[in-house]
């Protein structure tokens, strides 16, 4: 059932990753698993790279570009109150990078330091979990969002 978790970039090429939201000049991006924070979204890079280093300066530019236009999708459909960028590649070895909104409602002990910081309980509980049923019209949104995006600014 989840299998395409084992190669996400693999099964999005295949059209086998539900969590895809566009295909982007660098790669996917793709709503998070877990929605603990609405509307965040990962950047997965295609073709796969150890490290932004790899890449070269004009891939390097589209990448960064990329990010932050799901950034700015995210901005205009969950309106947070800024973002967070995280390309980290500790678990995942392939360079990817998480885009975290970050609301006024969070808790005071939480809004300050970045998302990580949150317990491992809060991010990965069962009410979080990517549903379609729950959190599939934030997909749609952020899918629309980042087409238009696409078009205007590609």
């Amino acid at each position: 059932m989840d299998g395409w978790k084992k190669d996400r970039i693999g099964a999005a090429l295949r059209g086998e990753n539900p969590m895809v939201i566009a295909r982007m000049k660098s790669g996917f991006a793709v709503i998070g698993d877990y929605q603990f924070l609405p509307g965040y979204c990962v950047l997965l890079a295609c073709p796969e790279a150890g490290s932004l280093n790899e890449l070269s300066a004009e891939d390097r530019k589209q990448y960064l570009f990329d990010m932050t236009l799901i950034g700015d999708a995210i901005m205009a459909v969950m309106k947070p109150t800024r973002l967070n960028y995280s390309t980290l590649m500790n678990d995942f070895h392939s360079l990817h990078t998480h885009i975290h909104p970050r609301y006024d409602w969070e808790p005071e002990k939480y809004k300050k330091g970045p998302v990580f910081l949150y317990p491992h309980e809060e991010k990965f509980s069962k009410e979080a979990e990517y549903s379609e049923e729950t959190h599939g019209e934030i997909r749609n949104k952020l899918r629309a969002e980042l087409e238009k995006l696409m078009k205007e600014r590609y």
